[in-house]
């Protein structure tokens, strides 16, 4: 059985992983979620959140060698992880995620896209160094396919958004590109258009990109299919 370490996206922690992790323990896998600098449990100032502190938060979290899983804005910590420490990833997994090319940011991606739906859900900080997501709008970009209650749970546990680690050009080269990768697109998410999420992945071997029927958390969705997704890549089948 395979380390998986989950990685979350923008204003999000370890805390919505939380359906997703005893499914992938079922299959026998050990799993880790992280909080990366300024979310959940790991607080930091505004200033000090960088997308090179969330690789090396990513690295801190893997023992010998492991899957990691990372959800939408994580696709950027997730590679640049990768970039600094190639032997310590089994394989990346990007769900519904930012898959970065060398010397753009997240933001440069971001706008790329046909559509930026996330626009009208967020809104700035009074300092304008991060954004936090509008609650007349989380249901609808988030969870408009999740279960009842998860809403109110989600609402609990948001928070502010640093952008600078969103507003950074990674640096990826011959480090990132020997990782073995995988994609998840989500057909019916409202928060990456899935158009981008084919355009980011045009390419790709067909083995290595998948879809589910869902919305921008699937996690909370479908964490039942989602961990059978996640076993099947694991296992190579």
């Amino acid at each position: 059985m395979s380390e998986i370490v989950l990685v979350h996206g923008s204003c999000h922690g370890a805390w919505c992983w939380r359906d997703l992790k005893p499914e992938l323990a079922a299959f026998g896998h050990r799993v880790r979620a992280i909080d990366l600098p300024g979310h959940g449990q790991s607080p930091c100032p505004i200033e000090e959140v960088t997308l090179e502190a969330y690789a090396d938060a990513v690295l801190a979290a893997v023992g010998r060698q492991a899957i990691v899983v990372g959800h939408s804005m994580a696709g950027f910590a997730i590679a640049a992880a990768a970039q600094k420490a190639p032997e310590k990833i089994e394989r990346l997994v990007f769900l519904c995620a930012y898959a970065p090319r060398n010397g753009l940011s997240l933001v440069d991606m971001r706008m790329e896209a046909p559509r930026q739906p996330l626009l009208a859900a967020i809104e700035k900080t009074e300092d304008g160094m991060g954004f936090v997501f509008r609650e007349d709008r989380i249901r609808d970009t988030l969870y408009h396919d999740c279960p009842e209650g998860t809403v109110a749970y989600a609402a609990e546990h948001l928070c502010v958004q640093a952008i600078s680690p969103q507003a950074t050009p990674i640096r990826l080269g011959a480090n990132y590109e020997g990782v073995r990768k995988s994609y998840i697109r989500c057909a019916q998410d409202r928060a990456i258009p899935p158009e981008y999420q084919e355009t980011m992945t045009a390419g790709w071997p067909d083995e290595d990109v998948h879809a589910l029927p869902l919305g921008h958390s699937p996690f909370f969705a479908d964490p039942e299919g989602l961990a059978a997704l996640l076993d099947r890549i694991a296992r190579g089948t």
